[in-house]
Formats: structure tokens, C-alpha cells, sequence
């Protein structure tokens, strides 16, 4: 490859990188070809990548060759040409990776430029092979770059051209990799520091779209990832942990945000906004129920924690300095931060409780009591339950998975017993019988409450009417509703 520079340098910006590029995919697929381990580019065709198509000068003193918008678009073509033609996964995903693998260089700040713009233009034109290596490029890379190409994906659909929503809400079916990938990247990128970080109302409905429409879409990356695979600066294997950040620091906030007021939105949207975490809260919880069968089947129940207690406990802090900064709002009443404030620490503990049922999350007693020393109590108060399934008899601390025979279990029966008589509630409270109504929900209550200990507000959803449950959560409450 070292041989073909003096050719390239007469040519222009464009004619020199389409070259390139040809010569790129014959030198990768010879290198397939000749079985030779490891599979790796050498560092001079590294150089000729950045040197003319990144447009890195080689030298400090040399000028960057520059290209004109319509040249970078007819680049983008090219190249999404060069990998959608590919027929050999390998080839492409090593093309890919010599591309785009971020090197520590001054270069790098040009191949995330590249690149952002490469994957707009593969979203926007259905370029699912492209999609593909980008998923790849996405678990394997640090997750502050990674957070970078999630924010020119949100900038350009939901941002500079919201009416492109629906372009960027198809990934989920065309590429389901990438689209759990930036599910995990946006969970990290937007955390509620800020105003510009909190995430905006056209990824918020698009988000609890993909969930509704198909839990098992958070867990695409966790299915296909060795347990020993994932890097510490990586992202994280699922979106999970970042999307409980987003439901239980909404309510404080989204009052809090500056934007609202700023754009005169009506307490309509605000309603809006607020049905919508409910709904992405209570889709969480239930994928949180899937994962007893889905870490049993990898034989790692008891074993693999998706939620960190470094995550948690990072958490539990930023709410307890939201809780302190909210008396300094005026433009709040007390009674609202009051509702505000149960509502988050209601949706923390209600997380915790079925994350550490479903085997998500793997703590001990004492952890969680030091975790959320500094919050105020709340009525789903999981340190003083009566049936703490993290403690032993003797006070002692065990995993999770030596009490899975019991808890879990009986969760996932409950849950399928309430959905199976659903159908049989209805019918009663529409032939106008509410005693015999009444009957069977104080019947099945009464046993789940005896049988475990979970607040069942949760479940309630499945099978009951929320008028008649006083204490059913908002999350139960917005959901049965719809």
C-alpha cells in the first residue's frame, strides 16, 4: 500500500480518496485471504488513510488538503457504496476498523468528524452493513466518543430536523445491534447535569416506542457479548442502568429545566412529558422481569450484576443534590418538590426491588442501607422490609442466587397467573358484578403479599383497574389508563 502515495498526490481531494479506498479494500481482502493472524493494518496505510481521506497533514508544516461540501457528500457516497458492496463481513468489518479505530492521534478529531457524518447518512439511506460495523465500533470504543456519535445522531434528527424523527425510529427494526448500542450511548450521554443534558421530548417518545413496541431490544448486546469481552471505559452492556438514572432523576429534573419556560410550554406538555418517563419506568421494570429466564439460560444467575453499585451509588448522590438545590427554586411550590420528591424516591426503590428480584442487582443489605443513608424514607422502603431476601436468619449477608429457588420464582408465577386472569376480571367488572371483582383481587393480594414480600404495585398493571387500588403507583396508574 506504502507504494501508491506518489500517485495519489497529484490527483485531487476526492479522485485521491475514491482511490484509496479501492486500493484499501483490495490490500484488506488479501489480508483475509492469507489466513494470517492477527488480522491487523499496517501503520502505513494508517498513515495514507489519515493523510487522504481524513486530511491530516503529514507534516505539522504541511496544509490540510480541504474538500468542498459538495466533495465531502460525494465522499460519504462512496463510500457507503464501498461498504455496502462488500459481501465479506470480515473484510468489512476490518475496513472499518482501519477506518475509524480511534489511534491518539491529531487525527482523531477529523475521523469522528467522518464518521458522525457517515452514519447519518447510512440512517438516513438504510445502510444496515454500515450500521453494523458501527455497532461493533460502539462496544468496543471509550464511551466518551462513543457519546459524541450518539450526540450528531440526536442533533440531526431531533434537533436540526425534527420532522426526520421517523427516519432515525426505523434503526430499531433495520439494525437492532446499533439501535441497543445508541439506546446505551444516549442513557449515558444525556444525565440531567444541565439543561442542554436533559434528553429531548422527540428521543424521549422515540425511546419508549422501541421498549413498548420490544423489551428484548435492550438486551440485544448482552446476549451477544462474552462475559469477558467488555471493557471498563466501554459502555455498558445494556442501556438499563442509564435509563433508571432517567426516570428517577425526571421528575426533579425536568421541573427544573429552563427550557420549559423559555419555549412557553403549556402544562399540557409538561403532563406529556411526564406520562412518558411513567411509561419508560414502568417498561424498564419489565424488562427487569425478563432477565431471571434470560441469565439462567447464560448460567450466570447470581453471578453477573447489569446494574453497578458504582452506578447506583452515583445515583443516590446526584438525587440527594437535586433533593438539596430544589428548596432553591422559587418558581416551584412545596407541595409540588413534596410530590416531586416521593415520586423519584418511589421509582428508585421500586427499581431496586425488582432489579434485585430479577438478579440484576447484587448487594448486600448493608450496602444498600450505606447506598441510600443520605435520602429521606420513602412507603417502598427496602432496607426495613420484612422479607429482605438479602439477609440471612443470622443477619448475614448472602448472594442472591442461593435464595433464587424461592423469590424469583414466585415473582414470575404471580406475573403469569395475573395476566392469565386478566380476561376474567374484565368480564366481571363489565357484567356489572364488583363484589365478585373485588373477591378475586383481595384473594390474589392476599396470597402474593403472603407468599413474597414485594410491593405489588408493580404488577398491578397486568390484571386490575386503578380506581380501585388508592396506593397503585403513577406508573400503574398512567399505563392501565391508556
Amino acid at each position: 500500500m506504502c507504494d501508491i502515495r506518489q500517485s495519489l498526490l497529484p490527483r485531487d481531494v476526492l479522485s485521491a480518496a475514491k482511490e484509496l479506498l479501492y486500493h484499501l479494500d483490495i490490500y484488506i481482502s488479501n489480508l483475509v485471504q492469507s489466513g494470517r493472524h492477527p488480522l491487523q493494518v499496517d501503520m502505513k496505510t494508517l498513515e495514507l488513510i489519515e493523510e487522504f481521506i481524513l486530511h491530516a497533514p503529514k507534516d505539522r508544516n504541511a496544509l490540510a488538503r480541504r474538500m468542498s461540501a459538495l466533495q465531502d457528500l460525494q465522499l460519504l457516497e462512496i463510500m457507503c457504496s464501498c461498504f455496502q458492496e462488500q459481501s465479506r463481513d470480515t473484510v468489512r468489518h476490518l475496513m472499518f476498523s482501519a477506518l475509524f479505530s480511534l489511534q491518539g492521534n491529531q487525527a482523531d478529531d477529523n475521523r469522528m468528524g467522518l464518521l458522525g457524518k457517515l452514519i447519518s447518512m447510512a440512517v438516513a439511506v438504510g445502510r444496515v452493513p454500515i450500521l453494523e460495523c458501527a455497532a461493533t465500533w460502539l462496544q468496543s470504543t471509550h464511551r466518551v466518543y462513543c457519546v459524541r456519535l450518539a450526540q450528531v445522531l440526536v442533533d440531526d434528527y431531533c434537533s436540526m430536523m425534527p420532522g426526520s424523527v421517523p427516519t432515525l425510529q426505523n434503526i430499531h427494526i433495520a439494525c437492532p445491534r446499533f439501535c441497543c448500542q445508541f439506546l446505551t450511548a444516549v442513557a449515558t450521554l444525556y444525565d440531567f447535569t444541565s439543561d442542554e443534558l436533559i434528553p429531548p421530548l422527540e428521543l424521549l417518545q422515540m425511546i419508549v416506542s422501541w421498549i413498548q413496541n420490544d423489551p428484548h431490544l435492550l438486551l440485544v448486546t448482552f446476549h451477544n457479548t462474552p462475559l469477558s469481552g467488555q471493557a471498563i471505559s466501554s459502555l455498558d452492556v445494556t442501556p438499563l442502568g442509564g435509563l433508571v438514572h432517567w426516570c428517577v432523576k425526571a421528575p426533579l429534573g425536568y421541573r427544573r429545566d429552563k427550557k420549559l419556560a423559555s419555549l412557553h410550554r403549556s402544562s399540557e406538555h409538561e403532563n406529556d412529558v411526564a406520562d412518558l418517563f411513567s411509561a419508560l419506568h414502568l417498561s424498564i421494570l419489565q424488562v427487569f422481569m425478563l432477565l431471571p429466564n434470560v441469565l439462567n439460560d447464560k448460567g450466570i444467575f447470581g453471578r453477573l450484576a447489569l446494574l453497578q453499585m458504582d452506578s447506583l451509588a452515583s445515583l443516590t448522590s446526584d438525587l440527594s443534590r437535586q433533593l438539596d438545590q430544589s428548596d432553591k427554586h422559587g418558581h416551584t411550590s412545596t407541595t409540588d418538590i413534596l410530590v416531586l420528591t416521593q415520586l423519584a424516591l418511589d421509582r428508585l426503590a421500586q427499581a431496586l426491588q425488582v432489579a434485585m428480584a430479577s438478579g440484576a442487582l447484587l448487594c448486600s443489605r448493608e450496602d444498600l442501607r450505606a447506598m441510600c443513608s443520605r435520602l429521606p424514607h420513602n412507603k417502598y422502603n427496602i432496607l426495613e422490609a420484612k422479607h429482605n431476601p438479602l439477609e440471612t436468619r443470622k443477619g448475614q449477608p448472602v448472594c442472591f442466587a442461593s435464595i433464587y429457588s424461592f423469590s424469583a420464582p414466585i415473582i414470575l408465577l404471580w406475573y403469569m397467573l395475573l395476566r392469565r386472569f386478566k380476561p376474567t376480571i374484565s368480564a366481571l367488572k363489565e357484567k356489572q358484578c364488583p363484589c365478585l371483582c373485588h373477591f378475586f383481587t383481595a384473594i390474589f393480594l392476599f396470597l402474593a403479599v403472603a407468599s413474597f414480600g414485594v410491593d405489588l404495585d408493580i404488577f398491578m398493571n397486568f390484571f386490575f383497574i386503578p380506581e380501585n387500588i388508592p396506593q397503585c403507583s403513577e406508573a400503574m396508574k398512567v399505563e392501565a389508563a391508556k
